[in-house]
């Protein structure tokens, strides 16, 4: 192991260009900032120590979003509190089209000309003078949005000429969306709700997204599936002889889909945080790998 990844472990799995910004596989992704994982609020303290110490393990790929926030915390204003001035590495990657009001309620998802209004609140918020990388993130909750994506990914090329934008990508999607928004501007990435039990559906887009060069970013890597899940055992089996976690196996799994595959999980725990970052040194066999597909 060279020197580099035993200071900073998050470079162990490699890394990937988004556009012209190369970032290490395993990121960090802000949504777990605003609370803990009984819903309870989060500690600011700890939250700012979280994102500190994600930069001291190698982390070069942060993923957030001005809606993500609660009644105490935000966390664009977290990361700007914790990190700037930024990194010269520092790759912030954030997602417009959903939107909330004050009191944190969801609205109808922006229309083409509401979108400069979203990134621009997102610039504001993080002190930049322009976006490394937006997704356009399609649909309401977690199902996959229906119809064309052209005249709002449009826009957000539009703003990409204008120099707010860097680089965009799209979230929540499907393989017809990507042709389609390939067809008008460059897409960097695609960020899909994904994991060992969860969307498997997804498998042939990660396959599309490797064929053409494009990142395949999944959130809620680590999430496990129904109650009885029929990997749970050959995930503790495999954890034990690696001396790890079943989340940390999880996450290896989603790292070895392809070179293209970029993990983000989050937390607002240190402990974790640490846990994370390190299952990107966790080397599967072929063996390994095709009992969890067997069992996922």
């Amino acid at each position: 192991m060279t020197d580099t990844t035993t200071r900073r472990p998050a470079a162990a799995a490699g890394q990937w260009t988004l556009g012209d910004l190369p970032v290490n596989r395993i990121g960090f992704g802000a949504m777990r900032l605003m609370a803990g994982a009984d819903g309870a609020p989060s500690d600011r303290d700890q939250a700012i120590s979280v994102l500190r110490k994600a930069i001291e393990l190698g982390v070069n790929h942060i993923d957030t979003a001005a809606f993500y926030f609660s009644s105490l915390r935000s966390a664009n204003e977290l990361i700007n509190t914790a990190l700037a001035p930024y990194p010269d590495d520092l790759v912030i990657v954030t997602k417009v089209g959903p939107g909330r009001d004050p009191s944190g309620n969801w609205l109808p998802p922006a229309r083409p000309e509401q979108l400069r209004g979203q990134v621009e609140e997102n610039i504001r918020q993080l002190g930049l003078d322009h976006l490394d990388v937006v997704n356009l993130r399609i649909g309401a909750g977690l199902e996959k949005g229906a119809g064309s994506l052209a005249d709002r990914f449009g826009a957000l090329a539009e703003l990409r000429e204008a120099g707010l934008i860097r680089h965009v990508g799209i979230s929540n999607v499907t393989a017809e969306h990507l042709a389609e928004a390939q067809a008008i501007a460059p897409v960097v990435c695609v960020q899909n709700q994904y994991g060992l039990t969860v969307r498997r559906e997804d498998d042939e887009l990660v396959r599309i997204c490797a064929e053409r060069g494009v990142a395949f970013v999944p959130f809620f890597a680590i999430a496990g599936g129904s109650a009885g899940d029929p990997a749970a055992a050959t995930l503790e089996r495999i954890a034990r002889a690696h001396d790890a976690t079943p989340a940390q196996i999880r996450l290896a799994w989603t790292l070895h889909r392809g070179p293209h595959v970029l993990a983000i999980p989050g937390t607002g725990n240190p402990a974790h945080l640490e846990e994370n970052v390190a299952a990107g040194r966790i080397a599967l066999s072929d063996d390994e790998l095709a009992a969890l597909d067997t069992n996922g």
